[in-house]
């Protein structure tokens, strides 16, 4: 039966699995990270990472686990041209996309879609000012986006954003069945906004995240569970804690002879 894992984290970064085996990290931010157990050196494999921006509490430690896993880092164009500075091939190793675009690596089909987030690369990613013929720095535009997988599950992380009428749009092109969003309401959406999110999406089971007291962005979490189903009644609300995971298994149905 088809399903997908979903661990999250912590804050903001995920890890998903599906049950053919395909590993895909989003954001992770993992050495640094202050309510992360897991670091780079102790992950074993990553077919895929994908980083929405390039704020390091979300572009993290993209590269370093691409370098050590050999997965397909997959990221917009500015992203990939950082990518290549720390060392990963254009082209093979970064995959470069942009909103409304798809690429498909290691069997994972990954949509970039839009978000509205403050746009800039954190210095450190940087490794370096443009070239003196570069008329840009790379600076990572934000995107939100959608991961569906070999069994036909899609997962739509939104990344950092305030709720958008257009994510309804998005709900009915993609269909995913899971649904992750940031609900701190400081940097990102809170948990009205995110309340109302889900419910123009409308997907199974919805991941809040980027919020709590470590990283300043504390929230009555209780409040958005009661809020989700309010004006979704078919959303249920999954609140992991740092560490723990969520496996959701598509419904199916057999039509005898």
């Amino acid at each position: 039966m088809a399903s997908v894992k979903i661990t999250l984290l912590g804050h903001a970064s995920v890890r998903m699995e599906s049950d053919a085996g395909e590993v895909v990290y989003v954001d992770p931010w993992l050495d640094a990270n202050p309510t992360c157990r897991v670091n780079v050196a102790d992950v074993e494999k990553a077919d895929v990472v994908v980083a929405s921006h390039g704020h390091n509490d979300h572009l993290g430690d993209s590269y370093a686990l691409c370098k050590k896993t050999g997965a397909t880092f997959v990221g917009n164009y500015e992203l990939c041209l950082t990518a290549v500075k720390n060392g990963l091939e254009m082209g093979t190793q970064a995959v470069s996309m942009n909103p409304g675009g798809t690429v498909e690596a290691r069997g994972v089909k990954v949509t970039a879609t839009q978000a509205f987030h403050s746009q800039s690369m954190s210095p450190n990613q940087s490794l370096g000012g443009p070239r003196e013929d570069e008329y840009f720095k790379p600076d990572g535009g934000v995107c939100g986006i959608v991961a569906t997988f070999r069994n036909g599950i899609a997962v739509y992380d939104t990344s950092d954003t305030t709720v958008f009428s257009d994510m309804q749009l998005i709900g009915q092109m993609y269909g995913p069945q899971v649904m992750i969003l940031p609900v701190g309401g400081k940097f990102t959406m809170g948990i009205r906004e995110g309340a109302r999110a889900a419910s123009l999406v409308r997907p199974d089971i919805v991941i809040p995240c980027h919020y709590g007291e470590a990283t300043g962005q504390p929230v009555d979490i209780q409040a958005f569970c009661q809020a989700v189903p309010f004006l979704s009644a078919n959303t249920r609300t999954v609140a992991l804690e740092p560490g723990q995971s969520v496996t959701y298994t598509a419904s199916e149905y057999e039509v005898g002879g």
